[in-house]
């Protein structure tokens, strides 16, 4: 009998692991959670409830930008927004600890709703009892990340998972933190608070991961359509109170000191590995870059896997699952002393940026990616103004690109426009099986915001040539 401690099983990543291989013959399962109420971190403080205060700002968003319509701008309710979120948040969590608790009904499967700490490199400690495991896998999700900058522990200041439970907003702050984050609830910040932002960004755009030009067109959606101010270049110095209770930030630009001013301070700093409290020093792990191989398994002890958050490598949602399920199967064949196989993963990521009217996707290469790893390429880009669809449907700003090599494959596209989220699936499957773009069908419905696929389809296509 093999026996694997699951530590972080509520979580998206735990539960994969877990639902592998509780049907496993030969396999015995103890899940361990302290959660309150339990049900992961996407469903508690991410993705979904994010989602949901998205909308609502959403809603507002279109309205004031549309000027076919007539009478009082509305408010958003942010007590009802807070509620519904609450509500609906409560049923996901319930959802996912019933499947956990149904799990944990098997023979082979035993669930400790308590704190697990280690005492030895696969003992954990457990309540008052001590639980002994071949394997560990410690899915135990991210946390808030605090920047270690002088002054910070004598200001105030919201993070992300304050803000989704907010109720109510000052008229100005300063936002530390512009990545994913920042990116999404920037806009619901100054949207349904009515609230003036000033936002540090350290370098000379947002979205690292986009091609530079996605980073430029964002940064414009958002000094154009919101009250938000960004600062390029800018580097954090310190932080002190003001003497009427708001927040004075100290900066760097272009090599100048700046000091800024507002009612509070936003930390949009990102998350780290939640390991704080797993009590690593007992084992012989060492946490930092690179410690985690792509098998799953931890550098200094091939009997513990790491997956999701906890990692460090990639904190979303469905790449946590995926990393879950490798993990199972890799303990398996490492229990059988069969050959292991790393996660491979194509990018795919989706921002819910402009309150999730201008997302951004990525799937696969950028043009920037693409070059960076010596691959041949051909890059198309098109506006989407260029279709009119989205001047139709007064969505009109944004752009989208498709990357494909000379021989016609796709291998990468990235869109920064209207119902570009939902396109992402569509690219996920057109890269992921390496599909020739001039075999692509490119007659979408007419008029639906698909048709920019449709241009750069056409686009790739005349520019690779028959004869590739």
């Amino acid at each position: 009998m093999t026996h694997v401690a699951i530590v972080g099983a509520y979580g998206s990543a735990g539960v994969a692991v877990a639902g592998e291989l509780a049907d496993e013959p030969g396999v015995e399962l103890t899940l361990i959670d302290d959660g309150e109420p339990g049900g992961g971190l996407c469903i508690l403080r991410g993705c979904m409830p994010s989602k949901e205060v998205l909308s609502a700002g959403a809603h507002r968003f279109q309205a004031r930008h549309d000027d076919r319509l007539a009478g009082e701008l509305p408010a958003v309710d942010l007590d009802a927004v807070v509620d519904t979120k609450d509500e609906h948040v409560a049923g996901f969590a319930e959802h996912r600890r019933a499947a956990v608790h149904d799990l944990a009904e098997r023979e082979n499967v035993e669930f400790l709703r308590d704190t697990a700490t280690f005492v030895d490199d696969r003992t954990l400690a457990v309540g008052d009892r001590d639980v002994d495991a071949d394997y560990v896998v410690v899915a135990t999700g991210s946390t808030v990340n605090v920047p270690d900058l002088p002054g910070i522990d004598e200001v105030d200041f919201r993070t992300s998972a304050d803000v989704l439970d907010s109720r109510s907003f000052p008229d100005s702050a300063l936002v530390m933190g512009f990545g994913y984050v920042g990116m999404e609830l920037v806009p619901y910040v100054a949207e349904a608070g009515d609230t003036a932002l000033t936002v540090v960004e350290h370098d000379a755009r947002p979205l690292d991961e986009a091609d530079p030009a996605f980073g430029d067109t964002l940064a414009d959606l958002y000094e154009e359509n919101f009250d938000v101010d960004i600062l390029r270049h800018t580097r954090e110095q310190r932080l002190e109170a003001t003497d009427d209770g708001g927040v004075r930030l100290h900066v760097e630009r272009d090599g100048e000191e700046t000091v800024h001013e507002a009612d509070e301070l936003f930390l949009f700093t990102g998350r780290r590995p939640n390991l704080d409290r797993l009590g690593l020093e007992a084992t012989g792990l060492v946490p930092g870059d690179g410690w985690v191989d792509d098998t799953m398994q931890a550098r200094d002890d091939d009997r513990v896997f790491v997956v999701g958050d906890a990692n460090g490598k990639e904190p979303i949602l469905h790449v946590a699952k995926e990393q879950g399920f490798v993990a199972a199967e890799n303990i398996l064949a490492h229990s059988r002393g069969d050959p292991l196989e790393p996660y491979e993963n194509v990018h795919h990521h989706v921002v819910f940026s402009g309150l999730g009217v201008y997302p951004y996707a990525r799937v696969g290469h950028s043009a920037a990616s693409a070059e960076a790893a010596g691959i041949d390429h051909v890059a198309v880009t098109r506006q989407a103004s260029d279709d009119g669809v989205f001047r139709t449907k007064d969505v009109p700003e944004g752009r989208a690109a498709l990357v494909v090599g000379p021989d016609g494959t796709v291998l990468g596209y990235q869109g920064l426009h209207y119902h570009a989220d939902a396109m992402a699936k569509t690219m996920q499957v057109v890269v992921e099986l390496g599909l020739d773009v001039r075999e692509l069908p490119d007659r979408a419905f007419h008029p639906t915001t698909p048709e920019i696929l449709d241009g750069l389809f056409r686009d790739a296509a005349e520019t690779v040539g028959d004869s590739a």
